[in-house]
């Protein structure tokens, strides 16, 4: 084997190595810019309205999205380049936190459901209870006029 040729297998080893820590180091920032479960969990707010916006910022997946493409870009180059030996576990890796930052997009675009449908149904339920005291007070009124009737 030639000096050339076995320079350009030790360059080659240096490039995967570099392209595999690359797509871990790019994991590593996804997982870290996902919210903490204590986040999502424990909101403080003083009604409804309040824990909903509180609950749809902790779900907000920040740059995870971004590290996870740029994971995903370099996996893609070095799968292609036959570059990794062994890459099922990053394989693996990219594919859980996918799914992970699916759900939690889900579930904010559920909690944004939320926040702009309770607004409308208190508006609603408290026009509902303005008619029904009105009607209640409709009532008392007939009532009072016909026992001023009958007493008279």
């Amino acid at each position: 084997m030639s000096q050339s040729s076995l320079d350009d297998d030790e360059l080659f080893g240096e490039a995967a190595n570099e392209m595999r820590t690359d797509v871990e180091e790019s994991l590593a920032k996804a997982r870290d810019a996902l919210p903490e479960a204590d986040s999502v969990w424990d909101v403080e707010a003083d009604n409804t309205l309040g824990v909903l916006n509180s609950l749809k910022t902790a779900l907000d997946v920040g740059d995870a999205e971004e590290h996870l493409r740029d994971a995903k870009k370099w996996y893609t180059m070095g799968e292609r380049a036959d570059a990794f030996e062994d890459a099922d576990d990053l394989a693996e890796e990219i594919e859980t936190i996918t799914d992970l930052i699916d759900n939690v997009d889900d579930a904010r675009e559920q909690v944004g459901d939320l926040t702009a449908t309770i607004p409308q149904l208190r508006s609603t339920l408290e026009e509902f209870e303005g008619e029904d005291g009105a009607d209640a007070e409709a009532d008392a009124e007939a009532d009072g006029d016909a026992d001023a009737e009958a007493e008279a």
